[in-house]
């Protein structure tokens, strides 16, 4: 069940391969009793497990990973199913037109550019924390 709206605090799962922009992410996104990181991955077949059986509300998701690639975890993603009312971001430094399309086909519901979209990132979780979507 999601915790969407209910006054919990908004799980995230983080999904990035460089040691230092995880330390940002989960620096940045967490929000106390509002925002929590509840587990984060630096490649695509722990990142599906853990996906699998893990509670969680969003997804920042990286395409380029230390092992497979963040196309790989939308796949499993599109094929498995995800928590309802979760949302999933891609953040990443290959913000191509073509990625865009492919991530749109497999259902990724924001899809920013490391460079210029961090922030925007922070916003959309802050949205769904105050039971947005």
């Amino acid at each position: 069940m999601s915790n969407v709206g209910t006054g919990l605090p908004l799980r995230v799962f983080l999904v990035e391969d460089s040691p230092i922009i995880l330390a940002r992410l989960t620096e940045s996104v967490t929000v106390p009793g509002r925002i929590e990181v509840v587990g984060h991955a630096d490649g695509e077949a722990a990142a599906v497990d853990a996906l699998r059986v893990g509670a969680w509300d969003a997804l920042v998701l990286d395409l380029q990973l230390r092992a497979g690639s963040g196309f790989g975890v939308l796949q499993a993603l599109h094929r498995n199913g995800r928590p309802p009312g979760s949302r999933v971001i891609v953040l990443t430094s290959f913000a191509l037109a073509h990625y865009r399309a492919r991530c749109e086909q497999l259902g990724v519901d924001y899809f920013f550019d490391k460079a210029r979209d961090y922030d925007r990132v922070l916003d959309v979780l802050e949205g769904m924390a105050s039971g947005g979507g």
